[in-house]
Order: structure tokens, then sequence, then C-alpha cells
């Protein structure tokens, strides 16, 4: 396993832009939110897992100033257009306009038998999805008639009473994360960013998934879309385990390795396993998850497999390890650490990261 890396040296390029992303816990958001922005982390990035990201990202908006504020990611096909249109437009009003809506299909298990809602055509639903909730906003920021008619989604009913003022900053920009061929194309073609899945190797995501992102956004953008006006992002997404000492960083690596496992685990994650010949450890997880046996999974996920999705050592060697990786080939970085990690171990990763360029 990769402790630590020479340098490459300062960046030449476009500045790394970085993100924290940080539990939803109600119990560590604040405190989290106020440490990222007071070391100049531009974005805090919340995920969607046992907690509403919107309502603890709403709290995070009355404990800072001007740090911007993520979904990272909400879980779209949970919530119809319109719901999410209330719960992004209420954060964007909160925090004076810092709001930004990362989006996610998640997997069909949870969408279908967790949130009860429908699950067909996911990347086809998606990209009308976006264009529902844009053109949800737009009534409320231009006063406009709704009328939105798709194939999954129909919105044609609008009142005053119902409509939120119009926000002075704009409407919120929309990030779509995706995995495979149609949700990213997806998401070059309506949204105005990509963000990468943790679970994604450096190879993967420079070989199959920007090219064809980027094709996509090319295309939108010589058509004319309206939304491609703004700068389209790139956000990579690394998982890492550190720590002060050997003892705090073998706890993180345990939990880092039993969250990839679980990811390799799930059968929409088994191509990226197979860009590298592991298509035989994602059947070995898969069976182990089927019974439950997450800490076995864990123990299979060896230092190759896990020197291709993250990164380990001190904060100083996971910086140079992620910029050397990253620069270059992402607008924006998200750094996650181990559950239950000291917050302050991500920060220091972070800081380290923008001393290099």
């Amino acid at each position: 396993m990769t402790e630590a890396v020479d340098s490459t040296g300062p960046s030449t390029g476009p500045r790394l832009r970085l993100d924290a992303s940080v539990s939803a816990d109600p119990g560590t958001i604040l405190a989290s939110a106020r440490a990222a922005e007071s070391r100049g982390v531009e974005r805090l990035v919340v995920a969607e897992t046992a907690h509403n990201p919107f309502v603890q990202l709403a709290r995070a908006a009355d404990a800072t100033r001007s740090i911007e504020l993520a979904t990272g990611v909400a879980i779209a096909f949970a919530r119809t257009p319109m719901t999410l249109a209330y719960e992004a437009w209420g954060l964007h009003e909160a925090s004076g306009g810092r709001a930004v809506v990362g989006l996610g299909s998640q997997v069909k298990p949870h969408i279908v038998r967790r949130f009860g809602m429908p699950w067909d055509r996911p990347a086809a639903r998606m990209r009308e999805y976006v264009h529902a909730v844009r053109a949800i906003w737009n009534s409320w920021q231009t006063g406009d008639r709704l009328a939105f008619r798709g194939d999954f989604y129909t919105h044609t009913l609008m009142t005053p009473t119902f409509a939120p003022p119009r926000i002075e900053a704009g409407m919120p920009r929309i990030l779509l994360a995706g995995v495979g061929p149609l949700m990213t194309a997806a998401a070059g073609a309506v949204a105005d960013g990509f963000i990468s899945h943790p679970f994604t190797s450096l190879d993967y995501l420079t070989t199959q998934v920007l090219p064809r992102v980027r094709e996509a956004r090319a295309k939108a953008e010589a058509e004319g879309a309206e939304w491609t006006a703004r700068p389209f992002e790139v956000v990579g997404n690394v998982l890492t385990a550190t720590g002060r000492t050997e003892e705090e960083l073998r706890a993180n690596l345990v939990d880092v390795r039993e969250r990839l496992a679980f990811y390799a685990s799930t059968p929409a994650y088994r191509p990226v396993l197979e860009q590298h010949g592991w298509g035989a450890l994602h059947e070995e997880l898969h069976t182990l998850s089927v019974r439950g046996r997450w800490r076995e999974m864990g123990e299979l996920i060896d230092d190759q497999v896990y020197d291709a999705f993250a990164v380990a050592g001190s904060p100083d060697e996971v910086a140079r390890e992620i910029h050397r990786r990253y620069a270059g080939v992402v607008t924006r970085l998200a750094v996650s650490s181990a559950t239950g990690a000291d917050p302050e171990l991500t920060a220091d990763v972070l800081t380290a990261i923008r001393a290099l360029g």
C-alpha cells in the first residue's frame, strides 16, 4: 500500500479547488462547517446516508458566511423534481446563494425497496429530472408560467402562494454523479458539472468516464444549451485513511477497506473492477454481502486494490499522493476520511494539498 510518494511539485495549471466531505451527523455538522471555512476550504459537501443533507446544510448555513454548501450527493429519485426543487431552493435562500446541488441516482433496490419510488431507464429519467427542476426554478425566478411535460414527470401548476421569492444570486448549480456510460454522458449533457464516484480509479476515470462526459458536454455547447454558459466542473472524489499515530491510521484503514468492499460488492460498480482484471473479487464480495459478513469483506481488499481507489498515510503523505494523481485531471477535489475520523485530519490534508498549488 502506498503511504508516501515524492511530490511532483507545485502545479503549473489552474489551481485545484478543494471540497471537504463531512458527515451529516447533527452532532458534528456545525463544528465541521466552521472548521472547513476557517481553513479556507471553498465547499462543504454532505452526502445523503442516515440524515437529510439539506437539513444539515441549512444548519451549517447559519454557522458560516462564505463557504459553498453542497449535497454530495442527494438521491434524486427518492424525490419528485418538485420536492427536490423546494429543498434546494430553501437552502440557497437560507445561505444567501451558496447552495450547490449534487445529485445521484442510487441503485434500483434502494429506490424501489427503501424509498418506494419508481425505477426505469435511470439515465433518461435523470436527464428529464434535471430539466424539470430547472423549469420549476425558472418559474420561481422569472414568474413565467410553469409548463413542464416530459415522459417521466409533469409539472404544470404553480400559484403565487406556493412560489418562493426569486434569489438575487440566481439558480443553484446542479452537478450529477455517475459511473456507467449512460449516466456519465447524462452529466455532460444536462448538468453544470460531473461528480466522480469514490469507487473510481484514476485509470477508469481518465479512460472510461471523462471522455464520455466531455463528448456529451461538447455536444450540449455546440447546440447552444442555455446552462452551458456556466463553466463545467469535474469533481474528483478520493477516500483517505490518515492518522497522526500508527494506531489511528490502522483504525481508519479498517473503515476505508470496508467501505471499498461495500462498493466493490455492488453489481453497478463491477465494470470498475473489471477494468483492472478484478471481476472475480466482485463475485466473492457480493456473496459475502448477501450474508451480511461485512468485516470479512474488508479483509479481501488487499493493498493493490486499496491503492487503486484510495490513499493512506500521514496527512502530508496523503496530500502529496492526491495532488500527484488528480492535479490537472479534475477541477475540484472532494476528500473523504474514514467514518468517525477526526475531522481535523481531513482539514490537515486539504491544507497540505493547497500548499502544493
